[in-house]
């Protein structure tokens, strides 16, 4: 069982990141920690790990839990024996069994006889089969590496373990292993992940936000559902205030019309009555503050109602905030884009793909481009947006705009602001402030203009890039998206599904992200090999 009490973490600039977190989660339990970029999950992972250390609070665990990071950086100059800390065993092991049978042996492999059996059944288990334990991590891909902390988790046997972005590099036969370990494991399990596939085979979601922990008892669809009803019953709230706040402008504006007419009568008979000038003033001073009172109590009113609204607006979802819309390809539904007959490219003597490609893509399509590492899927993009030529066959291209994002945002310039970044795409000569206004849709706020590209991060830059297309007058005929989905949170896929589902042109997209797949409605599959 892990325990958490009043958890608070504040960071080293003095900045609150969470405070007095609460939470329980039982032997057994398989737990999904979901939350917006910035609000901690991936901190609180790491305080539960005891990696970081809480500002206050307590952490009870009754094993030492299992973490597997996000980034694996800091593994680069170990060998994958020193990254699982299994190599002073494995050493031990190697020296008893050539006869080197000494105390210090002993006590360093602790009557562990199975470890090296461990670790080949576990590296075998994800694919790493036949990889030595002396190869440093810097020389394995990112999905490598993954798969060597989940390999430890057999190696180690926790009770509990820690995820965090575990699919993220990983193919999709990779990730079928991990959903294949998740449904079929007995051990307490937490993860942090945008993977809404993985998301659906775990038995709760904790909502981590600004207000601490919310539970939802169900997987990921359970846990949108509810979240729908939310947005619903909130949006319902939000036009019962509205139309509270109209009614009570009314009243005061009624009120106060009807005053200003007893108070017009009531000057007239006054004067009619010849009442003196003291007593004039006396009744002037008490009829002001019975209309000043009268106003201030309406104004307290409509007050209350407006900073009512305006709280219940600030729990709106970004998402519904946001005002999308990418520009239409101009070209009519099935005009043949891009056809191969026959194609190839060659690198140094050989050809890249085991056999040539042969396929068309016409307009309005929706494709998924696929094929394992290496296996030559950026060199077709490259062919398909005539950026390289094959080397065999003929290609025919019809694509007047095709815009390629890639992991990395490669179209955002680092080296500019937000704002200048925008400017870029403003091929209609756009006003300064219609800018500002497309940015303020896509929660670009005043905070950000002057924010240089290069600290955004990945959910922000894709946000900036999707501003950026709805700027250009140029529609594309074509939009590349390559592994969209991995540095995004779910927020910024929801937004990106959002825009990607307004878009009608053409769609070609590399990913593993099956529930992404799907929500943006992909019709068929070009395979390479």
């Amino acid at each position: 069982m892990l325990i958490i009490q009043n958890l608070t973490y504040i960071h080293p600039n003095k900045d609150l990141l969470f405070e007095n977190i609460n939470l329980t989660i039982k032997k057994q339990d398989k737990i999904a920690l979901i939350g917006n970029n910035g609000t901690g999950k991936s901190t609180l992972l790491k305080i539960i790990a005891d990696v970081l250390q809480p500002s206050t609070g307590l952490v009870k665990s009754q094993s030492k839990p299992y973490y597997i990071p996000q980034l694996f950086g800091q593994f680069n100059h170990l060998t994958i024996a020193q990254a699982l800390q299994v190599d002073a065993k494995i050493n031990a092991l190697t020296e008893i069994l050539d006869g080197n049978v000494t105390d210090e042996n002993l006590t360093l492999l602790n009557d562990d006889w199975t470890i090296e059996e461990r670790c080949r059944e576990a590296l075998a288990y994800w694919k790493l089969d036949g990889f030595d334990w002396s190869l440093q991590m810097k020389n394995l891909s990112g999905g490598q590496k993954t798969k060597v902390f989940l390999a430890g988790i057999s190696i180690h046997q926790p009770e509990m373990i820690l995820m965090d972005e575990p699919s993220n590099h990983l193919d999709t036969a990779g990730r079928q292993l991990l959903y294949n370990f998740i449904t079929s494991s007995s051990k307490t399990i937490v993860v942090v992940s945008h993977d809404r596939k993985l998301l659906n085979l775990l038995d709760a979601v904790y909502e981590l936000s600004k207000r601490g922990i919310t539970v939802y008892g169900g997987n990921y669809d359970f846990y949108a559902e509810q979240k729908q009803i939310e947005s619903n019953a909130l949006n319902l709230d939000l036009k019962s205030k509205e139309k509270a706040l109209r009614k009570a402008q009314e009243v005061e504006k009624e009120a106060m019309e009807r005053q200003q007419k007893l108070d017009a009568r009531g000057k007239k008979k006054q004067e009619k009555a010849g009442l003196p000038t003291i007593m004039m003033n006396t009744l002037k001073n008490s009829a002001e503050k019975s209309t000043s009172r009268m106003k201030g109590v309406h104004a307290e009113k409509v007050g209350s109602i407006s900073k009512e609204l305006s709280e219940l607006r600030k729990e709106l979802p970004d998402t519904d905030k946001m005002k999308l819309g990418l520009y239409d390809s101009a070209l009519h539904k099935g005009k043949i884009l891009f056809s191969a007959k026959e194609t190839n490219y060659r690198y140094n003597e050989y050809f890249l793909w085991s056999q040539s490609l042969n396929f068309q893509i016409t307009s309005g399509e929706r494709i998924v481009l696929n094929g394992s590492n290496g296996s030559g899927k950026t060199t077709l993009i490259k062919i398909i947006l005539g950026e390289i030529e094959s080397e065999m066959g003929s290609v025919y291209r019809a694509i007047n705009k095709g815009i390629y994002i890639d992991q990395d945002y490669s179209l955002i310039d680092n080296q500019l602001n937000v704002y200048e970044q925008a400017q870029q795409f403003n091929h209609s000569a756009l006003q300064e402030h219609e800018i500002k206004i497309r940015l303020n849709r896509f929660l670009f706020t005043k905070d950000y203009w002057d924010k240089p590209c290069n600290v955004l991060s990945g959910g922000e830059k894709m946000r900036l890039m999707l501003c950026c297309l709805t700027i250009s007058n140029l529609a594309p005929d074509l939009i590349i998206l390559d592994e969209p989905t991995n540095n995004l949170d779910i927020q910024n896929i929801e937004i990106l599904t959002s825009a990607i589902n307004d878009y009608k042109g053409t769609l070609i997209v590399v990913s593993h992200d099956q529930y992404f797949l799907d929500q943006v409605n992909v019709e068929r599959v070009i395979e390479v090999v």
